[in-house]
Order: structure tokens, then C-alpha cells, then sequence
């Protein structure tokens, strides 16, 4: 049983058995397929994973794929399920335990599944949870500092992530085709572990074998342009706002080009995905100024969402966040220095702070947001209960110009702390503080 499971192992992820870290995640991993009799065995599949921007490239594609009249399947941070039968992701793991993957493919595919986006993380990755899934796609959208944690240094990180192309690149029945972001700087590594390379970038260049946009126009709202791939350009309308949408959108129009998805369907698909839950919603509870939530929680995806909002915030930036206890202690100063930098306002506040303590990680915070000239009790506040927390930052929105925008949780239903997880769900606490403030507000109004 042990040759063949290594024989197995081999097969799918290369010489990188020889140095597998956790050999149990393999056992369970065979032992749950062997059990099923291989599920996904010929199914067709688009991986995709990077440090940011996975669920959401995950969720275009699938919005134009099913476009495009295939039955899609998505399995993602947010939500899994079947066309357009999607349920919510209600645990902190991004990809699920490899018996639940498969109990959900079998059941897709004897609802006929003709594609499954998958996200794939890079604990997932190193803990075979993707095992026995042949991947047709790989899809990079980047690479930058994450769950260092978990994998102790930055090059075990990157494995893992390339594992995914590595086991694209073995798929001989899929497509062997890499999708990679040709602006990161690991882009090189992804596409030596792949046969075939595609690639997007948002600089300009002549080079007309990569993706690129031009006539941008970048909005509170979303954005739109049109993309170049060799002789064929489509014009696009995205309703996620963000540069790093632009990104994503590209690599979900590289992954249906792939496949055989045409222009109308990609444009139409891309247009039809309104929102992803706790990625960049706005709310609109008719107040004043303008709140945005999204799950951002590293350096990159910081420096991304407050480079683009900046510019179109006229009033206060007014920013409330915190960091993950017994996660990647590193990241957080520097989330700190570029919250600092950008917001006019900072509510430092818990996010799983698990049994690490809020103060600990406040503090590793506010050391970066001080080094950008912020003040405690003047332009920076800590506040450790979440709730409390945006209430304040509600209360410091003072004019239509000004947004409150609240990171870290994003569609997350829970909060994890000493005692263990408790239910929260920012999206619908936000809108009822939201509401008391405008009832609040109403009522002062009439007694004065």
C-alpha cells in the first residue's frame, strides 16, 4: 500500500514527495479517495490561487462560464456549489478538507458538471487536500507575503503554490496551460513548471503576447475597458472596483479564451457578476458618506485597496482593521505603515485575535501606523470590540465626501477569540449600526 501511495504521490507533485512535510495530510487525503473511487477522475478543472484576488477571479470565471451555457461548479472562500445554486462558505478555510471536495464533486457530477472552479490555497496545496483532482487551468494572480506562519519561510510558500502548476503540468489530458500575472515578481517560477503560458500585465508594452488594458476608467463603482489579446479586444464592464479587479478580470478572460468561451459571452459574463460577498460591497443604507467592506488582511492587498480608493475620497478615509492572532505576525507593521499613509482616520480593532490577545497585536500595528505621523487618541483610536469599533468610525463620518471602509472580515460569519468563535457577520452588523445612526441622527434633528 505504501509503494503505491508513493507512486501516487510522485505522479501528481513530482520529486516534491521526497520532502513532503505532512505525511498524515497524504494518508488521509489516498485513504478519502480510494474510499470514493476517485471522483474527480476526468473531470475538468480551473485552480486558481495567488495571495490575493483568488475567490473573486474564481467567481468571474464562473460568471462566464455560465454565460457561456456550461454547468460550473465553484468551490471558494465565499460560497460552493452548482451554477447558480451557490450556499455560503461558513468556515475560515478557504479549500475545504479533501472529504469534503470530493463528496462535493461527486454530487456535481452527477448533476452533470462540465467545469469546476476551484480555489486553491497554498495549505491546501502542501497538505494534499487537492489530491486526485486533475487540474486543466492553473491560474497565478500573485504572490506576496502570506501565511508565513504555516509555511516558516517564503520559498516553502512559493512551492506550495507552484505545486498546483506542477500537477496542471502532469495533467496530459487537460490543457496543460498556465494563466500567470506576468507583473509579479515570481511570475518566472510559474511559468518554467508549466508547458503552456499565458500571461496579463497592466503595463504598457508592444509585446502582444500578454493581455493588457487600455482606455481605463476606474471608478467608485467599478470600472471599464477594453482588453488586447493579439488581434481580438474586448470591452468590459466590471462592477468590483479596483485596479486589482482589472487584474483578475483578466485572468478570468484568459481562462474562458482558453477554453472557447466568445467575446460576447465573456463581455456578457464579466457584466453579470454584480458583487462578490464581503469583497468590495459598498453599502447604501441612504447615509451621508460612502462604506465599503472587503476582506482584505495583508501588506499587498492593503497598499492595492487604499492606492486606488485614496484618490477617489475628497473627505476622510476613515479605515478600521486588525490582524489575526497566532497567524503571521510580520505583516502586520507593515499593514499599519500603509494604512498610515493613506487613511486620514484609523480604528485599530480585533479580528480573530484568538487567544494571542487584542493588545499584543494592536500594538505590532500601531507601531507602523505611528511611523506615518499618526497620533493615538487623535487620528488613530484603539478600540478593541469590532462593533464599537465601526460604530466610531460611523460617527467620525461627518460629509458626503468622506467613506468608511472596514478590512479584514469581509464575508467571514464568525470571529474567533479566546473562548472560541463567536457569530458575526460585518456585512449585516454594519447596516444595523448603520441604521441606528441614521434613526439617531433623525431624532436629534426633531429636538433641536
Amino acid at each position: 500500500m505504501k509503494k503505491v501511495a508513493q507512486k501516487i504521490a510522485k505522479k501528481t507533485f513530482g520529486n516534491i514527495y521526497d520532502k513532503a512535510v505532512i505525511p498524515k495530510h497524504y494518508g488521509v487525503a489516498l485513504t478519502a479517495n480510494l474510499k470514493r473511487k476517485f471522483p474527480a477522475r476526468n473531470l475538468k478543472v480551473i485552480g486558481v490561487t495567488g495571495t490575493n484576488g483568488k475567490t473573486t477571479t474564481c467567481f468571474m470565471i464562473h460568471s462566464i462560464l455560465c454565460q457561456a451555457g456550461y454547468n460550473v461548479g465553484l468551490m471558494t472562500t465565499v460560497a460552493h456549489g452548482l451554477n447558480n445554486d451557490l450556499k455560503s462558505q461558513t468556515s475560515h478555510m478557504t479549500t475545504d478538507p479533501v472529504e469534503v471536495i470530493l463528496n462535493r464533486i461527486k454530487t456535481m457530477k452527477q448533476q452533470g458538471l462540465d467545469w469546476l472552479v476551484l480555489e486553491v490555497t497554498s495549505q491546501a496545496l502542501a497538505q494534499f487536500r487537492i489530491l486526485g483532482i486533475p487540474i486543466s487551468i492553473a491560474v497565478m494572480t500573485n504572490i506576496t507575503h502570506d501565511h508565513l506562519d504555516y509555511h516558516k519561510t517564503f520559498t516553502n510558500y512559493l512551492k506550495a503554490k507552484l505545486k498546483l502548476f506542477k500537477m496542471a503540468n502532469r495533467n496530459k489530458a487537460g490543457y496543460r496551460l498556465g494563466i500567470i500575472n506576468s507583473d509579479d515578481e515570481q511570475a518566472i517560477h510559474f511559468a518554467e513548471a508549466i508547458k503552456n503560458v499565458v500571461g496579463y500585465s497592466q503595463i504598457t508594452d508592444n509585446d502582444q503576447t500578454i493581455a493588457r488594458p487600455s482606455n481605463l476608467k476606474l471608478m467608485a463603482t467599478g470600472s471599464r475597458f477594453t482588453i488586447k489579446i493579439q488581434n481580438d479586444n474586448y470591452d468590459i464592464v466590471c462592477n468590483l472596483p479596483g485596479s486589482f479587479n482589472v487584474e483578475n478580470a483578466m485572468a478570468a478572460i484568459l481562462s474562458a479564451r482558453a477554453i472557447g468561451v466568445n467575446k460576447k459571452n465573456i463581455e456578457l459574463g464579466l457584466a453579470n457578476l454584480k458583487e462578490v460577498e464581503g469583497r468590495m460591497i459598498s453599502l447604501d443604507e441612504q447615509q451621508l458618506f460612502s462604506v465599503i467592506i472587503d476582506f482584505a488582511h495583508t501588506p499587498d492587498s492593503f497598499l492595492k485597496i487604499f492606492r486606488d480608493l485614496r484618490p477617489l475620497v475628497k473627505g476622510k478615509l476613515i479605515a478600521v482593521f486588525g490582524s489575526a492572532g497566532r497567524r503571521d505576525k510580520v505583516k502586520r507593521q507593515p499593514m499599519g505603515t500603509i494604512a498610515g499613509k493613506y487613511a486620514d482616520l484609523i480604528i485599530i480593532t480585533e479580528d480573530d485575535p484568538r487567544d494571542e490577545g487584542y493588545q499584543v497585536i494592536a500594538d505590532d500595528i500601531l507601531k507602523g501606523v505611528e511611523s506615518q505621523g499618526k497620533h493615538l487618541n487623535e487620528t488613530v483610536f484603539l478600540i478593541e470590540n469590532r462593533r464599537q469599533a465601526i460604530r466610531k468610525a460611523i460617527n467620525l463620518a461627518t460629509s458626503k465626501l468622506d467613506m468608511v471602509l472596514l478590512l479584514g472580515k469581509g464575508h467571514e460569519k464568525s470571529l474567533a477569540r479566546a473562548g472560541g468563535d463567536d457569530p458575526w457577520d460585518e456585512i449585516t452588523e454594519t447596516r444595523k449600526l448603520l441604521r441606528q445612526y441614521l434613526k439617531q441622527s433623525d431624532h436629534n434633528s426633531k429636538t433641536k
